[in-house]
């Protein structure tokens, strides 16, 4: 058996200047740290950019001999809509690759449809009106306060304090400036609670990593209880000194529940090798899933991570049990690529 010829396959972030660019710049981290993780492990990793120009791309693949593609590709040229083309082409060639297939990456990035299928598997989630920008708004079944969030961002770009909604006045203004900036909008009733990260990792068969808790109690008393963008990537703002990451003791019973809501949430959309399910949890204990994220960041020191790390896991063997998740599928489909 041959050693693998690795692809770090990524998209190319937005420039320094874009009011969303450290979100967007914390693929090059990821990369980094991949090809690190795998040369502790004497592999050769080789970095493959995905961009529109998919001809560039396949002559690369091809002249490169690549055998299995770690996907750090979260848009295509920026643009979430695309989130899941990358792994699309990816199967289309046949090439073992990390992380989730191309309809479950495509699923889960768009807000809307994620939705629809968590509702029609039964699963609690917020209520909420998708905006189109066509059809006016009508949140007459929506109980307020509500939040408003791009329907293909990821990373919290577009959420901060202002996304909180208290009336329907506040909603259409907040409508129409963001719609302008990122398309279609989901508006979606406000759960003011704890907030959990449920991280899961491993095939064929996942593993539910200890549960993260977002501790917001160090937040002033006029902040909304989110993690919005300033949140995850402003490093002097109140809100990102305020919004720590801990692993509480929790009752079994709630405990159990979280566990079997993002377990069933992750085989729901169809994820594999590893995915994160934000969940929160009302002040009477109901549990409502937020969103199933398919690719979260895998840099050391993004949230999952630090489950793995909790569990036992260091960051290093996390990412070499990536890259395994995909051969033993080649080796399994009898592709002698691994």
């Amino acid at each position: 058996m041959r050693e693998p010829v690795i692809a770090v396959v990524y998209n190319i972030p937005r420039s320094k200047d874009n009011p969303f660019a450290q979100s967007s710049l914390d693929v090059l981290n990821q990369v980094e740290e991949v090809e690190n993780s795998l040369a502790v492990r004497g592999l050769e990793v080789q970095r493959i950019a995905f961009t529109r120009d998919c001809e560039t791309f396949l002559r690369e693949i091809r002249r490169r001999g690549i055998s299995v593609i770690v996907n750090l590709c979260e848009t295509v040229d920026e643009d979430s809509r695309f989130a899941g083309h990358p792994a699309a082409l990816f199967e289309l060639l046949g090439i073992p690759f990390t992380g989730s297939p191309s309809f479950a990456i495509t699923n889960s990035t768009d807000k809307a449809t994620a939705k629809l299928l968590l509702k029609g598997a039964g699963v609690s989630t917020p209520g909420y009106v998708f905006y189109d920008g066509i059809r006016p708004f009508r949140g007459e079944a929506l109980s307020y306060p509500v939040i408003v969030k791009p329907c293909y961002e990821d990373a919290s770009n577009g959420i901060d304090q202002d996304a909180v909604c208290r009336d329907e006045r506040a909603v259409l203004d907040c409508l129409e400036e963001r719609y302008s900036l990122f398309g279609p909008l989901l508006v979606e009733e406000f759960i003011d609670g704890r907030e959990f990260n449920v991280s899961l990792l491993g095939y064929p068969r996942p593993e539910v990593l200890p549960l993260a808790e977002i501790d917001f109690s160090g937040l002033p008393s006029d902040l909304h209880s989110i993690v919005g963008y300033r949140a995850k990537w402003d490093s002097e703002s109140v809100e990102y000194r305020c919004t720590n990451r801990i692993f509480p003791k929790l009752p079994t019973a709630v405990a159990g529940e979280l566990r079997r809501v993002a377990l069933e949430s992750f085989t729901l959309f169809g994820l594999r090798d590893y995915g994160r399910v934000d969940i929160r949890m009302d002040t009477a204990g109901r549990i409502f899933v937020l969103e199933v994220n398919a690719n979260p960041g895998i840099a050391s020191d993004a949230g999952f991570a630090a489950a793995a790390a909790q569990s036992g896991v260091t960051h290093v063997e996390m990412i070499e049990k990536l890259v395994h998740c995909a051969c033993e599928r080649a080796i399994n489909n009898d592709q002698e690529t691994c």
